[in-house]
């Protein structure tokens, strides 16, 4: 006994319980934001906003964890898509074009986080965000406004296709909030039930994290430990937030987004 008395002695020492601590409350923390994450985008999108303030957390600087965070994002809208793909078998059309300009516009934007200095978006991004909950709130009367109040008419394709690649740059630059203004450019100008246009949402999102995935990993400082932590869970979370937004009535959903989108523009903008 007397040799296990210095031991067992270091084992219980507060500065060795604080590292077991410390240690296993990263892995918590990226499981606990990486599944709420990737349902919240699955739901509304916004959901990166939790991973990105907590990967900061960690010490890691902004460039880093921008892009760490991006990467993370991918399987949980890979989740998504999959818990959808129902509903995306009646938008194969739609898919075409806005699938080009996702992965075209996710490609230039980011080309423009590894060119330009941070400052340039920082300014305006809270006010883009912002602007989404807005639209998103009116969208019956902008809607009538622009001459399309029938589900069944034809979707405003250059609009739809014009507004997915601009908010691609957006998220190629920036994936906070990407899902947010993705569904508020479908639910503008396409027409359709929010169920399905929520279902194209998810699968955009893929696409333009598909093409920050493939670009990041070559250029960009990914910290791979972090990416490993929280695709787990942003995967089932992302599967698990699908189905709940299919079972979301309209309104509701409608709703939750414009809530989510004014929270993540006023976080950025006070942050």
């Amino acid at each position: 006994m007397a040799r296990l008395a210095p031991l067992w002695a270091g084992v219980i020492r507060p500065a060795n319980f604080l590292a077991v601590f410390t240690g296993w409350l990263e892995p918590t923390l990226f499981g606990f934001v990486g599944f709420f994450s990737g349902a919240i985008n699955a739901v509304a999108g916004g959901g990166s906003l939790l991973v990105f303030p907590a990967l900061l957390a960690t010490g890691m600087t902004p460039l880093v964890a921008n892009v760490t965070n991006s990467v993370a994002q991918g399987p949980g809208f890979v989740g998504a898509a999959v818990g959808q793909r129902s509903d995306l078998a009646s938008n194969r059309q739609r898919l075409v074009w806005t699938s080009i300009a996702a992965a075209v516009g996710s490609g230039i934007g980011c080309v423009l986080l590894l060119t330009l200095p941070g400052s340039v978006f920082d300014m305006v991004v809270p006010a883009l965000v912002g602007l989404s909950a807005v639209l998103m709130a009116l969208q019956g009367v902008i809607k009538r406004w622009l001459g399309n109040p029938d589900r069944d008419a034809p979707d405003h394709t250059v609009l739809l296709t014009a507004g997915i690649f601009l908010a691609s740059i957006y998220g190629g630059y920036f994936g906070g909030a990407r899902s947010v203004i993705l569904i508020v450019i479908l639910a503008l100008a396409a027409n359709g039930p929010l169920r399905e246009l929520n279902a194209v949402k998810s699968w955009l999102s893929l696409v333009g994290s598909a093409v920050t995935l493939a670009v990041y990993a070559l250029v960009a400082p990914v910290d791979w430990g972090a990416v490993l932590l929280l695709v787990p869970t942003t995967l089932l979370g992302g599967y698990v937030g699908s189905k709940l937004a299919q079972r979301l009535p309209a309104a509701a959903l409608r709703y939750l987004v414009v809530l989510i989108a004014a929270t993540v523009a006023i976080y950025m903008a006070v942050d």
